[in-house]
């Protein structure tokens, strides 16, 4: 991203403020804001009074700028409409009928996991969870791979205020024991959920590569454990990681991934 941008009219500088928050890795300051797009203190501050207003910018605990829910909306909707979504649906159709359970494509949004993309098994007995539904990311083969995807120390403060509590006898409320998996899971890129979320599932999850930037997408599949164990589920893991590396072809087509610092 360019570190000065053209002056234009308020629509185009409002755009350029979401976006500029939106692509950033951290959150950024009024002030970092200001000077990466040259735009006057006072006029930003504006900005983004009227946008924390409209619900598509917010303020951290620290003041720092970050992405409001409308934004997030706003992604999730674009995805969900692109016309690329019908080659995503195709790699997920013939994944899940190689691998007989349901599979997906799952995200981060603020500390849930997201189910963005989603095709279902033909089983009569299958774990139902839609498109949209949020999972907590300590329970979630997704949500830990994921986490292990962030840098070490801003991982290690994430989980240290985690409120993480029990959803099955197999959840890992013990920190140190969370951050232990985590350190394995970013060691060996596989997400597992060994019943951790709900009694009686199992599941496993690939990073979609995204160029020399850190995944912020997974592929997964999950099943009852009256088909699989999780053993069973993670010898799929050649054909999820086959789907990943196809999905990041589509993305970057999409022109999904981040760009590069």
């Amino acid at each position: 991203m360019d570190n000065k941008r053209k002056k234009g009219s308020s629509v185009e500088r409002v755009l350029q403020l979401v976006e500029a928050v939106a692509q950033s890795p951290l959150p950024l300051s009024p002030g970092d804001l200001s000077t990466l797009l040259d735009i006057p203190k006072p006029s930003v501050h504006r900005l983004l009074q009227q946008l924390q207003q409209t619900g598509f910018l917010q303020l951290d605990l620290q003041g720092k700028v970050i992405c409001g829910q409308r934004t997030h909306q706003l992604a999730l909707s674009l995805w969900q409409t692109s016309h690329y979504r019908m080659e995503r649906e195709a790699v997920l159709q013939r994944l899940a009928a190689e691998i007989g359970e349901t599979v997906g494509i799952a995200m981060l949004q603020d500390l849930d996991v997201v189910y963005i993309d989603r095709v279902m098994s033909n089983w009569p007995l299958q774990i139902y969870l839609p498109e949209g539904s949020r999972v907590p990311v300590w329970s979630s083969a997704s949500g830990k791979l994921l986490l292990s995807q962030l840098p070490v120390e801003q991982c290690q403060r994430i989980v240290d205020n985690l409120p993480i509590h029990a959803l099955t006898t197999n959840t890992l409320i013990d920190k140190e024991q969370f951050l232990q998996a985590i350190d394995q899971i970013r060691e060996t890129q596989l997400g597992t959920d060994n019943e951790e979320f709900i009694p009686g599932m199992v599941a496993c999850a690939v990073p979609i590569p995204n160029g020399d930037q850190p995944a912020f997408a997974t592929v997964f599949t999950h099943g009852p454990t009256l088909r699989n164990s999780l053993q069973q589920i993670i010898q799929h893991e050649p054909l999820l990681r086959k789907a990943a590396d196809e999905l990041a072809e589509i993305f970057a087509r999409q022109g999904t991934w981040q760009e590069s610092d």
